[in-house]
């Protein structure tokens, strides 16, 4: 374990660097006000843009523990989100309730992008639907809402208590999937931001929050209170964004990266009325392009910083198992218990603990899920070894230590290679959730995939991961192969 905390505050100290740390949450317009802020600062300072963090709980443990300086946010969302608070407080309500936790909110970017309801305009015309309390007559629509509008305060647990509304729970679904199946067909009622440019591509009708239930959602900047002093040149450009985004314009940004292909970077820079220099992107534009060597980098480190803990953990583990049966039963029941466990969830669960998202509680989770494969492997090749191969070892007069170095472990090497082999590839895949908590990788595409419904950015996150694995396995096998002709060179 002190060697992955090791590994881990290695890979962490370069993040303590004196740069403006932005991070964004993982859908399209969020995306896009994420590039926004990282051009306005970036002339005035250093920045590190963390994209597609995650939800609203991420972004705010992650404001709240540094490891961002700040991000776009809503006043709703953090009035009812945040703060608990109901009704509409203005945003010097709002920076006042920050102040004791060291935050502060500011910048009113000029729109306002509430939550809403929607349905298809000629099936919410055939059962009269206009307004949310028309839901309650037709107890047999489906829903399908985004996961974080179901578990929010101002999502749909209030606004099923408002409306007394005839559904159960509804089914969760990715926001940005969410408008196909709706268009196709396969759900009735969806939770949309009212500046998302499918509406208008996809008919929708939005349907009237008659009762007033949701609050104003006006774009600003969610910091830390220290940001202005820190980064004075960086927040006077952050300032001049003031008033600069309409609704409008905002829609005709999300528009550019959800209907016409444009990267989020594209969208961004039509805040100035420039025109994208580049046509629609190809596939092997997005597989190859700026951040595919920056991606790379995350993930191989991510997979082998996390494999070569789990080596120096494992191997030992392994032989205590084979050397001490009675170990054996807790050593497998632990490691075996962590494999169960959902990703996402062992991620939730470590940022808790070590306060903070990226890079070590994705480290950890990895360590943990490297395991199994070499413990198992260790104990199983070790405990396999014929005894009469101990005895005459034992014959020859070597000590216990001499035994392990020189006869169990190279017999065991081949087995335990294999276990390293399938750690290695399993971190591989598993490393791709690790951008869901901003630890970078190729998952970052994935999770930008999902977000707009782009199937090329989604293939060029998982190609790279599953070329990779390929390559990771191919390494192996090579060199298993190496070692058996060397060892029948001996033998010869």
């Amino acid at each position: 374990m002190r060697i992955l905390l090791a590994l881990c505050l290695a890979v962490a100290l370069p993040a303590q660097a004196e740069a403006l740390r932005i991070g964004s949450k993982r859908f399209t317009e969020s995306y896009i006000l994420g590039e926004v802020l990282k051009w306005a600062a970036g002339s005035k300072a250093e920045v590190e843009y963390r994209p597609g963090m995650g939800n609203t709980g991420i972004l705010y443990a992650a404001l709240r523990a540094g490891a961002i300086d700040l991000y776009p946010e809503y006043t709703g969302t953090i009035a009812r989100e945040i703060l608990k608070v109901e009704g509409n407080p203005g945003l010097e309500d709002i920076d006042r309730a920050l102040e004791p936790l060291g935050l502060a909110v500011g910048v009113r970017l000029g729109f306002s992008d509430s939550y809403a309801l929607a349905m298809r305009e000629d099936r919410a015309a055939a059962l009269g639907i206009r307004s949310l309390s028309d839901l309650a007559r037709h107890p047999g629509l489906r829903l399908g809402l985004s996961q974080e509008f179901i578990g929010r305060a101002d999502g749909w647990p209030g606004l099923n208590a408002a409306y007394k509304l005839p559904y159960g729970t509804p089914s969760g679904l990715d926001h940005g999937l969410a408008y196909e199946a709706v268009a196709a067909g396969r759900i009735d009622v969806i939770d949309i931001y009212t500046t998302d440019a499918k509406i208008e591509r996809y008919a929708l009708r939005v349907l009237e929050d008659d009762r007033g239930f949701f609050p104003r959602y006006d774009a600003v900047l969610f910091y830390r209170r220290d940001v202005p002093g820190r980064f004075p040149e960086a927040w006077r450009a952050l300032r001049a964004l003031e008033g600069k985004i309409d609704e409008r314009k905002m829609i005709r940004m999300n528009a550019a990266a959800e209907l016409e292909g444009r990267s989020f970077a594209q969208a961004a820079a039509l805040l100035d009325g420039e025109k994208p220099r580049t046509a629609r992107r190809s596939f092997v534009d997005v597989l190859f392009g700026p951040d595919f060597w920056r991606l790379t980098g995350e993930h191989l480190l991510l997979v082998f910083a996390s494999l070569a803990a789990s080596i120096a953990v494992g191997l030992p583990l392994g032989v205590l198992a084979a050397k001490v049966p009675r170990s054996g039963a807790v050593i497998f029941g632990i490691v075996g218990v962590v494999q169960t466990i959902p990703s996402l969830a062992l991620l939730a669960f470590l940022i808790a603990i070590v306060g903070t998202i990226g890079v070590l509680p994705a480290l950890i989770a990895l360590f943990l899920y490297a395991l199994l494969p070499i413990v198992r492997n260790t104990c199983t090749s070790l405990v396999a070894i014929p005894r009469g191969m101990r005895q005459a070892a034992m014959a020859l007069g070597l000590s216990t230590r001499d035994r392990m170095m020189l006869i169990e472990m190279p017999l065991a090497l081949p087995s335990i290679l294999a276990g390293i082999n399938t750690s290695a590839v399993i971190n591989v895949g598993t490393a791709t959730i690790a951008a869901f908590i901003g630890a970078g990788g190729y998952g970052e595409r994935i999770a930008s995939g999902l977000a707009l419904n782009d199937n090329a950015t989604l293939l060029a996150g998982a190609i790279p991961a599953a070329a990779l694995a390929l390559i990771v396995q191919g390494v192996f096998l090579l060199f298993e192969r190496r070692l058996d002709w060397i060892e029948r060179g001996r033998a010869g």
